[in-house]
């Protein structure tokens, strides 16, 4: 017997080990940051709010390309651009806050489990959610999904920790008090959901449990107070500037979008389903089973399984009847799957890891016998050579997955020390799939984002008043890259609200962008414009002087003609 078994220390409470993981994990999270270019459109939008935000020094009227954007509260703008201030503009500065927010899941998910249920079972509830695809994925992506669901891993796990009926009085209280920051911090990330959820969470529980007890340990005057002072400053002092934040906000941005496909968002009641099962990855084969726990939980007093099982449950039903939809809205539910699945992991049998490797394994043949198909997939001069650079990396992506499924397999049924290291090799190997899938993608994302553009137009800005046009198209992420907002035509994007208080910040027409553009060029003034290509194609037909400096199937960049010698 190993010197490992005979001290009884198995790899996932070995600290060597432990440190060992950590700090790879680590290394390859913040590595991530910046291995990929900003991808419109959330990424581009929320680095250049806060670069604006920076620039003008204004912290309280949000602005997207100069013009007024109250869709969403500031507190990912503000971290964003005091990550700017401190360390400069760039990729994973922009990625910064959102990185940070997934490992704030992963700390508290290891915390709570090690408080409620054991330090074995916090130390797997942490590998599972930082290993899951969609956790570790979207903590790479500057958008605010992210940011809301760290912020409500706080405050789900904080009222975990304030209801345990073990702890101390003032160990409760101070986690309920963490609780109430959570809920301030996720308002003030993506608005009034920040606590109505989690308040639907607790009431839906007490009506199953008949549980009234749980009410007197939430120290609401405490809590109220600390959630007020968190939160009011910001939506009072916006409003006294901005009179008309409070309807558009609290109206527009939340009652009609729950209720009305305003923002064209809608989707099928399953939406979310293709999301949950992919975002799980790789512990797919223990999700029903970490779920069930929650189910059939036995515990006297204060259930933390079911109230687990109701948030994910309920956050999942809720978006689902939402008249609109986007993938990262289920996000907040993985920190809860991630505990049900380590509680379940700890009394599971091998045949439940063979099973979770079978399907990891499974997603890695599937992806290896595919890789021709997508190498062969692109159908014009600009995605066949994307397509084809994608190929090799989701042939390593499809590998990783199928030897780390594989050594999941072997050792799944050899003991405890076995199931260790099956627990290790599958988070590994669904981790760094994913990572990898991820870095192949870089290729589109920077077509996407017309980077390859940048060069080019930055050679035309002669001057820092240069002008920028965004022709029946805005650009997500060209402006932060040039340091520039742009003047927009025609297409008013989701800015239409701010222009309609701010219409002398665009040009509603195309006609009234042609004229512009001839005043630019009889008077010898550089210009530049980022154009539709059907508006281009109709431009070239009236004969509009211009002159391209980039193309590609998305946009045409013209300039103003050179003035001949």
């Amino acid at each position: 017997m190993s010197q490992l078994n005979k001290n009884n220390l198995l790899p996932l409470e070995s600290p060597k080990v432990l440190w060992a993981v950590a700090i790879s994990f680590l290394c390859i999270w913040f590595y991530m940051l910046g291995a990929r270019t900003l991808v419109p459109t959330d990424e581009g939008r929320y680095a250049e709010m806060a670069r604006e935000m920076l620039a003008t020094g204004d912290w309280i009227t949000l602005r997207l390309n100069g013009i007024k954007y109250f869709e969403k509260p500031p507190l990912q703008n503000w971290m964003n651009a005091l990550t700017f201030a401190a360390f400069g503009l760039g990729d994973w500065q922009a990625r910064l806050w959102t990185g940070l927010c997934g490992l704030i899941g992963v700390f508290s998910v290891a915390y709570t489990g090690r408080r409620l249920f054991g330090a074995r079972t916090g130390t797997i509830a942490a590998i599972v959610l930082g290993s899951s695809f969609y956790w570790a994925g979207m903590g790479h992506v500057n958008s605010l999904d992210m940011g809301l669901s760290g912020m409500l891993a706080i405050t789900m796990c904080g009222l975990l920790l304030g209801q345990d009926e073990s702890a101390s009085p003032a160990a409760r209280r101070n986690a309920m008090l963490i609780c109430w920051a959570g809920m301030a911090l996720a308002t003030m990330s993506k608005g009034l959901i920040g606590f109505v959820l989690p308040g639907a969470v607790l009431v839906i529980y007490t009506l199953v449990t008949r549980d009234w007890r749980l009410w007197a340990r939430l120290y609401f005057g405490r809590g109220l107070i600390l959630f007020f002072a968190i939160t009011a400053p910001w939506f009072i002092l916006i409003a006294l500037r901005n009179p008309e934040h409070p309807h558009f906000f609290f109206i527009h941005e939340h009652f009609q979008r729950f209720t009305s496909d305003v923002h064209h968002r809608s989707g099928v009641w399953y939406y979310f389903f293709p999301f949950l099962i992919l975002g799980i990855v790789p512990w797919i084969g223990l999700l029903v089973q970490g779920m069930w726990t929650g189910v059939k939980e036995q515990q006297k007093g204060f259930k933390p399984l079911l109230m687990l099982l109701i948030w994910a449950v309920f956050f999942f039903f809720f978006f689902s009847i939402s008249h609109s939809k986007l993938p990262g809205y289920i996000l907040p539910i993985f920190p809860a799957l991630a505990l049900m699945i380590a509680v379940y992991l700890e009394s599971a049998k091998p045949n439940a890891l063979k099973l979770a490797a079978g399907l990891l394994g499974l997603l890695g043949v599937v992806g290896l016998f595919s890789v021709n198909k997508i190498a062969h997939m692109g159908k014009d001069a600009i995605d066949i050579p994307l397509y084809a650079n994608a190929a090799p990396w989701i042939a390593a992506a499809s590998a990783i997955a199928l030897a780390g499924a594989l050594v999941a397999w072997f050792f799944a049924g050899r003991e405890k020390v076995g199931k260790d290291i099956a627990i290790l090799s599958l988070a590994f190997g669904g981790f760094l799939a994913g990572q990898v899938a991820f870095l192949g993608h870089n290729p589109f994302g920077q077509y996407i984002a017309g980077t390859a553009h940048v060069a080019a137009i930055n050679a035309e800005l002669t001057s820092p008043t240069t002008p920028i046009y965004a022709v029946g198209r805005y650009e997500q992420a060209l402006p932060f890259y040039l340091q520039r907002t742009v003047t927009l035509v025609e297409f008013p994007d989701e800015m239409e609200f701010g222009l309609q208080q701010q219409p002398e910040l665009w040009i509603p027409t195309r006609a009234g962008f042609v004229k512009k553009w001839l005043a630019h060029q009889a008077n010898h003034e550089h210009a530049v414009a980022i154009v539709r290509t059907d508006i281009f194609e109709e431009f070239q037909k009236q004969h509009v002087p211009m002159r391209v400096i980039g193309q590609d199937p998305r946009r045409v960049i013209i300039a103003t003609p050179v003035p001949s010698q």
